[in-house]
């Protein structure tokens, strides 16, 4: 969440930043309403416990003077009431407060475009040549099923549309690419951690994906649970309400989880076979970072998801999102997409954000740059490194043979024993 001093002191910024993302600003005016009656209130309460106590010494000489001062106490019954009465006006004002500074987004940075569709992201480099084919390529759904390796309708009898069952060679290629994208993090610096995939309410709030998008969630009513939407999720909370030494930043970790989304999408392409699905895999790196080098940091993180790409010869480009393509948490964000030859579009495999301290707030996560130092809000960055069901689809539709047969990228083989084509 922002900072309700700069929402305050700047209402103006931030409404040019929620506009930017061509959202409704008028948030803004609510919150400040709220935040004026809330002060208001408190005004009041404190004028009335100053009077509590000025008429109470006037009490207390009245009956050392053995005196009646029973209008008084009475009178100080009323405005005792009064006080309980607006104790509570504040509690509700308060939580208005916080469920409306709860839905404002991050402001996006200066160096973000503005825009509120993918046409509008800026492509800022290009890795890799499309494969040209002297045969029509097949979307991965029809390579998948053709070899027996991926099955939506046995899946579909399991648990409803948008799932699917890998198979076979399909299953080994899936837990390969896991293995390699854990390997590869891990070699450049990032703690493997696997973390709880149910988590608390206050947590998914903690990484901004509820209240806003509980519509999204899998949500486990009995215990109010929900099924992680992204490793995220979890790893914004791996150091909630702890004080880190800055000598231990940048600190950096990786997760395998599966992934739980309800999303709405029309049919279509863009929606068909491993797209957009209800459950998913998903390779996530997360960091935690000091505030002055997390713009830096955030390049690297895109670095290392290009890394991917560039060793599973993905040809790619690295789209700079604009303001109204990004989450709701993140201040910049880099999408890199891959060309998807059956599908004939440009698709991101990951999606890499710096959320400046907007999580940091929401989790408490703090650092303290020396000893007795006031402590400091964190910046964090995410990154998908990669989602492993899109790119298995663009394996498929990249490394397709004319005879229906797929070659494995070289760099998944020895996580195969050694295959070199799934026939």
């Amino acid at each position: 969440m922002l900072d309700i001093r700069l929402i305050r002191t700047d209402p103006d910024l931030v409404r040019q930043g929620i506009e930017k993302r061509r959202q409704d600003a008028s948030i803004v005016d609510s919150l400040l309403a709220a935040d004026e009656r809330r002060r208001a209130l408190l005004t009041e309460v404190e004028s009335l416990k100053a009077e509590r106590n000025r008429v109470s010494e006037e009490i207390a000489k009245i009956k050392q003077a053995k005196g009646d001062g029973s209008d008084l106490i009475a009178g100080m019954r009323k405005v005792g009431d009064r006080i309980k009465l607006l104790g509570g006006q504040v509690r509700e004002v308060e939580a208005e407060m916080e469920r409306l500074a709860l839905l404002i987004p991050n402001l996006p940075d200066d160096s973000v475009p503005a825009g509120g569709t993918e046409e509008q992201n800026v492509i800022v480099r290009e890795w890799g040549e499309p494969r040209e084919f002297d045969f029509e390529p097949k979307p991965h759904w029809e390579i998948g099923v053709n070899l027996d390796i991926i099955d939506f309708e046995r899946a579909t009898r399991i648990a409803g549309a948008n799932f699917e069952v890998f198979k076979g060679a399909g299953a080994r290629l899936r837990r390969a690419l896991i293995n390699f994208m854990l390997d590869l993090h891990r070699e450049a610096g990032f703690m493997e951690v696997a973390p709880p995939v149910l988590a608390r309410r206050d947590a998914l709030i903690a990484s901004g994906h509820l209240p806003k998008f509980e519509e999204d969630q899998f949500h486990v009513r009995e215990n109010d649970m929900f099924l992680i939407p992204t490793a995220e999720s979890a790893l914004a909370n791996l150091h909630r309400d702890e004080i880190l030494d800055a000598d231990t930043l940048p600190r950096r970790y990786c997760a395998h989880t599966p992934c739980f989304r309800y999303e709405k999408f029309s049919a279509g392409k863009e929606s068909r076979g491993l797209i957009r699905q209800f459950q998913f895999d998903k390779v996530e790196m997360f960091e935690f970072v000091t505030p002055e080098s997390s713009m830096e940091e955030l390049e690297s993180l895109v670095g290392q998801a290009e890394v991917v790409y560039q060793k599973l010869g993905l040809p790619y480009k690295l789209a700079l999102m604009c303001a109204g393509e990004m989450s709701m948490a993140a201040a910049k964000a880099y999408d890199p997409m891959a060309w998807f030859p059956g599908t004939e579009k440009w698709m991101e495999l990951s999606s890499c954000s710096n959320c400046l301290d907007w999580q940091a707030r929401r989790a408490n996560v703090r650092f303290r740059r020396e000893r007795n130092a006031k402590p400091e809000f964190v910046h964090t960055l995410n990154g998908s490194g990669l989602a492993v069901g899109r790119t298995i689809a663009c394996i498929l539709e990249n490394y397709q043979n004319e005879d229906g047969s797929v070659t494995v990228p070289e760099v998944l083989r020895p996580h195969m024993r050694g295959a070199e084509v799934i026939r």
